[in-house]
């Protein structure tokens, strides 16, 4: 018998032709590929088996057919996008860092007009693609994943919880991020930054200010340490037998990490220590941004406007310089990928290193004792 699926009007020449083969079951004509045709609280859900066997047909309608039963009936199953996302968003809270969760926000809040007035499961790919053209035409490569990876992640959480039943965003690709060469303050540039920070231009209250703002742009540089864990750093996070500190990871809860103290790092935090003679809860930082005193530096100085993150990279630069291997810098960066961030960001750094290194290889042997045959004495003039 012929059908449109479920007695749908008379085909025409356009109109796909099926045959209903069994219960929920039907092949195209034209192709002779096999479709689901269920139903459940009043909703069809039609899918593509992507076979022509009509066994593996039979096990892929029975794995439909447990999908849609799972599927929520009631107020829940008509929830929207940005109420979906809040649910997901406070279920997983618990894990992550205030900054983390403010930036999830931000997405949420971006994505959400796009499905604006339609139920979860109601949100179709179409839709989902036409977000992807109109994001991808406005944000940058490394954003639009951002919000990409929430759009899914978020579609993934209603199809756990029986809202939809698959996620209609899981055909977008993703699009491949370039980084740019990150622009990073020299050896000689920091000096004279941190120099004119410490500066006072005889102001009230002007000495104190540049002191602490050139206080948290050496610790940026020397623990390598972002602006957000350099605010919650306490005196009883370093702990000086041991030669290490903790840093307070901003990116979840276990993003906590032990660092060794470089050289700099300790006699700087032992200075400061002097100074003020801090109960160990204190703060090891006064205050919490040298934006400001950071760009009139950068200004009177004549350098690019570095921000706060650039030290982070300074510290990197440094470390790398000095044979420190990448993998061992992303950990005490706080990377989790094993060193394939800092690898994209820093790798040129490494090339440039091991080429500056190769220079310190010599096969001269002028140091070496003279040779006493006249042959070996040839070969050594050969050699040189």
């Amino acid at each position: 018998m012929k059908t449109m699926l479920e007695n749908d009007p008379k085909p025409t020449a356009r109109q796909p032709v099926f045959h209903k083969v069994a219960e929920n079951l039907y092949r195209l004509e034209s192709s002779g590929g096999y479709y689901a045709l269920v139903k459940r609280g009043g909703k069809q859900f039609r899918r593509s088996l992507k076979t022509k066997d009509r066994k593996l047909a039979d096990r892929r309608l029975k794995e439909i057919k447990e999908q849609v039963g799972g599927l929520l009936l009631g107020d829940d199953s008509n929830l929207g996008f940005e109420a979906v996302a809040r649910r997901w968003l406070e279920s997983v809270k618990h894990t992550l860092a205030p900054g983390t969760i403010q930036q999830r926000e931000i997405r949420i809040k971006n994505i959400t007009p796009f499905f604006k007035g339609a139920s979860l499961r109601n949100v179709t790919p179409i839709q989902c693609e036409q977000w992807a053209i109109k994001r991808g035409a406005k944000l940058a490569s490394q954003t639009f994943v951002h919000e990409l990876e929430t759009l899914r992640t978020v579609f993934d959480y209603g199809r756990k919880h029986g809202l939809i039943l698959t996620n209609p965003a899981e055909a977008i690709k993703r699009p491949k991020v370039t980084f740019s060469k990150a622009v990073i303050p020299s050896r000689d540039q920091f000096v004279k930054l941190v120099a004119q920070i410490r500066q006072s231009d005889d102001r009230a209250d002007s000495q104190r200010k540049s002191k602490d703002g050139a206080d948290l742009v050496e610790f940026l540089a020397y623990s390598g340490a972002r602006i957000g864990e350099a605010r919650a750093a306490r005196w009883d996070d370093a702990d000086f037998q041991a030669n290490m500190i903790r840093i307070h990871g901003t990116k979840s809860e276990q993003s906590d990490r032990l660092i060794p103290m470089t050289g700099a790092l300790r006699g700087f935090l032992l200075k400061l220590r002097a100074e003020s003679n801090p109960f160990p809860s204190d703060r090891i930082l006064k205050i919490d941004s040298a934006k400001k005193s950071l760009a009139t530096a950068c200004k009177k100085a004549g350098f690019p406007r570095f921000s706060h993150h650039d030290f982070r990279h300074f510290f990197a630069t440094i470390c790398i310089e000095s044979g420190v291997d990448i993998p061992t810098v992303s950990r005490w960066l706080g990377h989790s990928d094993g060193g394939a961030l800092a690898m994209r960001v820093y790798g040129h750094l490494q090339v440039e290193h091991s080429l500056a290194m190769s220079k310190r290889v010599s096969f001269n042997q002028a140091s070496d004792a003279v040779p006493t045959s006249k042959a070996s004495q040839a070969e050594a003039k050969a050699i040189k």
